[in-house]
């Protein structure tokens, strides 16, 4: 008996260490991938305000792909470009999938900051001598920027949460949480996972409480 209980509660520590290795990967996953998204879309979002070619319709149109296509096709695609370019999965293929899955979730936001700016505020800068890049910086980055808040919090939400992109480029030490309770819904699930996808739905929902409160102020 009491080799069955020592037995029993090594398994479960295991688990549980697992678990919150598996948390962790998905925390760490959505900080970076959000963050490179952030500032990837807002590039983007501010190359094509300023674009005067004809096709910046069209090229904005094929940044949203990722959010029209099914993530079960962007998952397969990913691990195919992945497995032709020869890169291990784990955290860097993670990330790449994620980035490219969350941009067009910032370049919405700040898209739609930027057409509503007023123009006379960077002309007036330029006037009193600023460079095109000090403009950038002093006056329009400031405004943008919960925006551009706004929408790195709506992709860390929507990264913490995946679990069909991640599936495909995930490497065997860099599971993430979803994954992971994914595969233990074919076995057993753990009371310890019920209290862990409460806590990750409540960092979900904070993170999308606080893109709408920026949204809706900048739209104020």
């Amino acid at each position: 008996a009491w080799q069955g209980f020592t037995t029993g509660w090594y398994t479960r520590l295991f688990q549980n260490a697992l678990m919150v290795d598996a948390l962790k990967n998905s925390l760490i996953l959505a900080a970076l991938s959000s963050a490179a998204a952030g500032v990837i879309g807002t590039l983007g979002a501010v190359g094509l305000s300023r674009s005067r070619l004809k096709a910046a319709g069209l090229i904005e149109n094929v940044n949203m792909l990722p959010v029209m296509l099914p993530e079960i096709v962007l998952g397969m695609a990913d691990m195919a470009l992945f497995s032709a370019l020869r890169l291990p999965f784990g955290y860097l293929t993670l990330i790449l999938a994620h980035a490219a899955f969350c941009v067009p979730y910032i370049l919405i936001q700040v898209r739609t900051r930027l057409v509503g700016l007023d123009p006379s505020l960077i002309e007036a800068a330029r006037d009193l001598g600023a460079s095109p890049r000090r403009a950038f910086v002093t006056v329009t980055l400031p405004l943008i920027a919960p925006a551009i808040l706004s929408g790195v919090l709506l992709a860390f939400a929507m990264s913490l949460d995946d679990m069909v992109i991640s599936f495909f480029v995930c490497g065997p030490e860099t599971t993430t949480f979803p994954v992971y309770v994914f595969g233990k819904l074919k076995t057993n699930v753990p009371p310890s996972i019920n209290a862990m996808c409460t806590l990750t739905l409540l960092v979900s929902f904070a993170a999308v409480f606080l893109s709408q409160r920026l949204s809706r102020q900048k739209r104020g």
